[in-house]
């Protein structure tokens, strides 16, 4: 079973940029689709961004879009979630999730098997 751990998170204020990082090992990246879920201690779990593995294919939520990019380098084994434009209503914990050979990643977590610890994002002033 693949391993997922997440990187990149910390406090920055409103406006400024992260890129979060999420490893992949124990198998090749190429065959996963890869989303990242967001948390707020007492609400329901929210996807965010996804990267399908057979064409690459991505998915926003609405919130985020124009503002949050997903990439994926296959050689690094990693996947990346960069970050603009930041709001304080995008402060949560962030996890990967992956599943091997899903077609079409979605951002519901029930498609996804593995997931990383997550890591925390807060923005404030």
């Amino acid at each position: 079973q693949v391993q997922l751990v997440e990187s990149g998170g910390g406090s920055v204020q409103p406006g400024e940029s992260l890129r979060l990082s999420c490893t992949v090992s124990g198998d090749f990246l190429q065959y996963y689709a890869i989303a990242w879920f967001r948390q707020i201690p007492g609400k329901e779990r929210e996807g965010v961004s996804c990267i399908s593995y057979s064409d690459d294919s991505t998915y926003y939520t609405d919130s985020v879009k124009g503002r949050f990019t997903i990439s994926r380098n296959n050689f690094k084994n990693t996947v990346d979630l960069h970050m603009h434009s930041l709001k304080a209503e995008d402060t949560a914990v962030y996890y990967c999730a992956t599943e091997r050979g899903l077609l079409a990643c979605g951002l519901d977590d029930y498609l996804y098997n593995s997931w990383g610890q997550g890591t925390q994002v807060t923005v404030s002033s």
